[in-house]
């Protein structure tokens, strides 16, 4: 389990000059999300906030723009869960933008009730995965016309958990739903499809490289929105306060992922203490399980199917 440690005291300081770059952050208004905005927009980028909530949004967008009056930011409604919502979103954005230069994939939804999404999909694999899936589909075009492009897709280290799986016989958990089980499916999903999509777009040749972060334990409205039961209890009542990094640490990987020239594309960063639970970036270890290429490609052929959405990407051999 090898893990390379350069950079290891890498912080938002050392983000470079981001003018002239256009940014698009899903999750925006709060926790992780508005940590990414703040950061990327303190360094001169132009960033989209792409949230749920609009009101919410606008108040993420006014408390950045109070510490930096020039700051560049756009708040834009997007329902991940929605796929009308994920097109209708992706549209205007292509009618408004000639490029993009990077899409960070970091909202997410844990351990609520079993919940169907408006297409009548789980809701953590519906909002986690596929709703970025078709995101990211319907907006590479304006990505590959960006200067040096990137989508940075935000797992957890819970997709290498014993119960991190894709379960295709029961996706929709009518079977059997345990509520941080299908989360972990969930963020495996992620992995998955942030490998998946690498491989696919290196075979193309195509200029976007698809790089993977994951933000360790980190205090956000993640673990006490939505989330039930004990799961409640011990992630966001306890474990928040004793063990969880701020919004604005945890974020760090993602940051890294987005901005860093040095990074390739396959690469995967999280914190590098122990655990992979918090510290400054480095370079970590995806679950073998995540690479492997049949169910990379499993998952791409039902996302398409589920979604609608087709990459005008091939398959890699």
């Amino acid at each position: 389990m090898c893990r390379m440690t350069e950079k290891q005291g890498w912080s938002a300081d050392r983000i470079p000059d981001l003018r002239e770059r256009v940014y698009v952050v899903t999750g925006a208004g709060g926790g992780l999300g508005r940590a990414t905005a703040r950061a990327l927009a303190r360094r001169g980028g132009h960033v989209v906030l792409a949230v749920r909530d609009e009101e919410k949004g606008r108040r993420t967008a006014a408390e950045i723009t109070a510490g930096q009056p020039d700051a560049r930011l756009e708040v834009r409604r997007l329902d991940l869960a929605d796929l009308d919502s994920v097109r209708a979103f992706a549209d205007r954005l292509c009618a408004d933008h000639a490029r993009l230069d990077v899409l960070v994939n970091n909202a997410g939804v844990m351990a609520p009730p079993r919940t169907l999404s408006a297409q009548g999909h789980e809701l953590q694999f519906a909002c986690n995965h596929l709703g970025h899936f078709a995101l990211t589909g319907l907006l590479l075009g304006r990505l590959t016309a960006g200067h040096e492009p990137r989508v940075v897709t935000v797992t957890s280290v819970n997709h290498r958990n014993r119960n991190a799986y894709l379960r295709f016989d029961d996706l929709d958990g009518a079977r059997g739903y345990a509520p941080m089980g299908f989360y972990n499916q969930s963020k495996f999903a992620n992995a998955v499809f942030g490998w998946e999509l690498h491989r696919r777009l290196t075979a193309a040749g195509s200029p976007v490289r698809s790089v993977l972060a994951h933000p360790g334990y980190t205090a956000t409205g993640l673990q006490t929105n939505g989330t039930v039961g004990l799961w409640r209890l011990v992630f966001g009542w306890i474990g928040n306060p004793l063990l969880a990094q701020r919004p604005e640490q945890g974020a760090l990987p993602q940051l890294y992922a987005a901005t860093e020239p040095g990074v390739a594309g396959g690469e995967f960063i999280g914190p590098g203490g122990p655990g992979e639970l918090r510290g400054a970036p480095v370079r970590v270890r995806l679950a073998g399980a995540a690479a492997d290429p049949e169910t990379g490609r499993r998952l791409w052929e039902l996302s398409e199917r589920l979604t609608g959405v087709r990459y005008a990407v091939p398959a890699a051999d």
